[in-house]
């Protein structure tokens, strides 16, 4: 039998094609984020890809800060990318990179586009340059400085740099073509006055390049062969193509662009999730109902369920977006198999098994997960007074409800049968007891035979159980209005995005969990504990994910 065909992307099979003809002898990728926020789940698919592409072809991957603009970056965003890039598992080791590092090489291809009679020092304003830029349907006209001599250029570039002149007085423009059927190329600002201070150069500049011609030099000076990039991109890739060209490097980097990553319903925007932690709406760019990196991280996302997730939705170059669901399902399925199943009861109620002996506590042996017996077991204490979930008992069930109700039978969750014999109630009439006698001879494992029952409910035995907060998640937009008002552009945000309950228990064995350690709570959905606030004193765990789910791969 011959080998099995691979399905390949139209971005390998364009790799595959340049290194056939000899047009690269190896591949190098990068991922080039601004570092003015916090990376996203659309980013996330990026350095996947990147990475991923590196690592395929056995070449490398360069994670590059692209900090040509002063006005918006920190350092905290750059050690937060720092994070999110490695966690992810792409490796950028001896491959960290910051673009201002290259201004020297920038300020002199300007000044060789000069000498080559393709740039100009333009006086016009930023209102007249667009003024002047025309429109899709009609070209624009030349400035009436772009007639300068190579020698009043290359003086006034200087004079710039040299901070001769204000911020908007002047600017570099390529000199291209101003009838161009792409506005792009209609003379593009290259260079700009800025008198600020950069986060790694200090105030050595007073003069920064523009994004479009930074970012193809930054490629060419680290030898990148393949930069892929997302559609938005695709218009700026002749101005991309001319400056590499016109700065005359050898090889030159090749722009690919591939659609980028929507998610229904959820924001990604950087100002709106600055307005939603300014307003207070969200307790930082990590809050969990957001999808920033940091966030899914903290909520207790795995960096292999998003490497699944970026993988199901494919690499094309249609535009289109994802339903949150294949999200969710992705980490249900990374989680199943690697997680213990533990107990933990979120709205309790006591449950009192009146026949059983007051001072007593037995051990019981339990399976950490029955579909992985390499999670091997624990053991939970079982004794008098329990705790169970509030839903698990009604005085008057509707029909087919097979839990605790009075004179119903239900198995305790890796213990005994129990049946509800009374109840106790306060002033309002909300049950605070359950009472209960148990069949001694119904222990789970004792391969007892007889009598069966339907119901089946989890439990933690009162005296050991642990406090803990647990906060569910609900979608911070509101599903059907959607993420933004036409009206007035403001988010619409669902009230009820978080519900916190403070009086959860948990079974003991969770001593050695540590911020970010994922379980399984049986039937209440997977849950991590939270890294910002948890204590081991006073655990505080995040609702990852409910069990259900209404998402099914297609077939």
């Amino acid at each position: 039998m011959g080998e099995e065909a691979v399905s390949k992307n139209f971005i390998e099979q364009e790799i595959d094609k340049d290194l056939a003809e000899g047009v690269y002898t190896e591949v190098c990728t990068r991922f080039p984020p601004e570092p003015n926020g916090y990376l996203h789940i659309g980013h996330a698919k990026s350095i996947i890809l990147n990475s991923g592409l590196a690592e395929k072809y056995h070449g490398t991957f360069h994670l590059r800060f692209d900090d040509t603009n002063p006005t918006k970056e920190d350092m905290e965003f750059v050690e937060s990318i720092k994070a999110d890039v490695e966690w992810l598992g792409a490796d950028f080791k001896d491959h960290l990179y910051f673009a201002s590092d290259y201004f020297e090489v920038m300020y002199e291809c300007a000044v060789k586009l000069i000498k080559k009679g393709k740039a100009f020092v333009c006086d016009l304003s930023p209102e007249e340059i667009r003024e002047y830029r025309g429109t899709l349907k009609e070209p624009g006209k030349n400035s009436p400085y772009r007639g300068r001599s190579v020698e009043e250029n290359l003086k006034l570039f200087e004079e710039m740099k040299n901070g001769v002149y204000k911020d908007g007085e002047k600017v570099l423009r390529a000199k291209i073509d101003m009838a161009s059927p792409n506005i792009n190329m209609r003379d593009p600002v290259i260079y700009r006055v800025a008198h600020m201070s950069h986060h790694n150069t200090g105030d050595k500049w007073c003069i920064y390049p523009m994004y479009d011609f930074a970012h193809p030099i930054e490629d060419a000076v680290e030898k990148i062969t393949h930069s892929i990039c997302t559609l938005e991109f695709e218009d700026h890739r002749p101005l991309y193509d001319w400056v590499v060209k016109e700065c005359e490097f050898d090889p030159a980097p090749r722009q690919i662009e591939f659609a980028k990553l929507y998610l229904t319903n959820v924001v990604t925007g950087k100002r709106y999730i600055k307005k939603l932690v300014e307003d207070g709406i969200v307790d930082g760019w990590d809050d969990p109902r957001l999808v920033s990196i940091a966030a899914l991280r903290r909520r207790g996302f795995t960096p292999e369920s998003l490497r699944m997730f970026v993988e199901l939705c494919g690499v094309s170059k249609a535009q289109g977006s994802v339903d949150y669901a294949m999200l969710e399902y992705c980490i249900r399925e990374d989680l199943k198999m690697k997680r213990p199943r533990m107990m933990a009861v979120l709205d309790p109620i006591k449950l009192v098994i009146d026949n059983y002996p007051e001072d007593e506590t037995e051990w019981l042996e339990a399976e950490n997960n029955l579909e992985n017996e390499a999670l091997g077991k624990r053991k939970l204490p079982f004794c008098r007074e329990l705790y169970i979930e509030r839903e698990d008992f009604m005085i008057e069930p509707p029909k087919k409800y097979f839990r605790l109700f009075p004179g119903n039978e239900v198995r305790l969750m890796q213990a005994y049968f129990v049946k509800c014999v009374s109840y106790e109630t306060d002033d309002e009439g909300n049950v605070t007891v359950v009472h209960c006698t148990y069949d001694p001879e119904t222990k789970s494992g004792s391969g007892f035979a007889g009598r069966k029952v339907k119901g089946t409910i989890h439990w933690v035995a009162a005296p050991y159980a642990k406090k803990a907060e647990v906060r569910l998640y609900g979608n911070l937009i509101d599903e059907e209005k959607g993420v933004y008002n036409e009206e007035d552009g403001s988010m619409n945000i669902n009230s009820n995005s978080l519900e916190v309950r403070k009086n959860c228990y948990v079974e003991p064995n969770f001593a050695d969990a540590k911020p970010y350690d994922s379980f399984q709570f049986v039937r209440n959905g997977y849950f991590c504990i939270d890294a910002k606030d948890s204590k081991p004193d006073a655990m505080v765990f995040n609702r990852i994910v409910s069990l259900k789910s209404s998402f099914r791969l297609p077939k």
